[in-house]
């Protein structure tokens, strides 16, 4: 991989700037990174139905998809300047499932609490993900 996770997780802060969240004020970023080393950013784009907001990290991965990508997540930066350790709901967790190269080797990278970047991978954080073929 040529792109660092650091590079990532400014991506993910840049995209964080970018957010729509007047009614949480909880904004959050996402750097998605593919196979094929193209990387797609994206924000929570909320809404005053709160059951129609889009998270960062299904922002990111839809843009990707829109822009014809057909490979695999290689990793998922996530970002919020308020909070540390930034961690993606179920929803979102699931979405990582469907489109990552597996649950072992797709990482997640936030910052955590030191200011450091924190790396996990989606298994860690999702074990058992719904998939039709097991």
């Amino acid at each position: 991989m040529n792109i660092s996770y650091t590079e990532l997780l400014k991506d993910a802060i840049e995209a964080s700037k970018k957010s729509y969240s007047p009614y949480s004020t909880f904004p959050v970023g996402a750097c998605v990174l593919y196979e094929s080393g193209n990387k797609y950013q994206g924000c929570n784009v909320e809404n005053a139905s709160y059951g129609l907001t889009l998270c960062a990290e299904r922002n990111a991965i839809s843009n990707a998809i829109i822009n014809g990508e057909t490979s695999k997540i290689e990793a998922i930066a996530i970002y919020s300047p308020k909070q540390k350790r930034c961690l993606p709901c179920g929803a979102c967790r699931q979405w990582l499932s469907e489109f990552a190269k597996n649950e072992k080797e797709t990482k997640i990278i936030l910052e955590d609490t030191n200011d450091k970047i924190l790396v996990l991978s989606l298994e860690d954080i999702f074990p058992y993900g719904f998939k039709f073929d097991e």
